[in-house]
């Protein structure tokens, strides 16, 4: 059985005043293959996105200054709670990036995935 070439199509979103959630699921759809008649749960068939203007992206309620991930160091004293806020002033691709990362599945695939996936300011 011959083996089908997969065509990987690219895909531009404009982050400009789109929330933050919403964005993050239209790409992950697109970097997953959902979108797609054939989609398979288990084969990585998605598309590439670029995502622009993320430095405009719109955080709706008080998220932006209540919301706070977490992380730790694993020294002595080093749990880390940054707000949205402050990570989004730093770069804003890696908020949208880690909102992004969170919706793809928990599993081998996301490594792989999440490689497709392109910020810019």
């Amino acid at each position: 059985m011959p083996k089908t070439i997969l065509k990987r199509e690219t895909h531009t979103l404009d982050a400009n005043g789109v929330p933050l959630g919403r964005l993050a699921v239209k790409a992950a759809v697109l970097l997953r293959g959902k979108n797609k008649t054939n989609y398979t749960a288990n084969i990585d068939q998605g598309d590439f996105v670029n995502i622009t203007n993320t430095s405009k992206v719109k955080f709706t309620g008080k998220k932006f200054t209540d919301k706070r991930y977490f992380w730790h160091t694993f020294h002595p004293g080093g749990k880390r709670q940054p707000t949205i806020q402050d990570l989004f002033i730093k770069d804003p691709g890696r908020v949208i990036k880690r909102a992004i990362y969170g919706m793809l599945p928990k599993n081998k695939l996301r490594a792989q995935i999440i490689k497709r996936l392109r910020v810019s300011l």
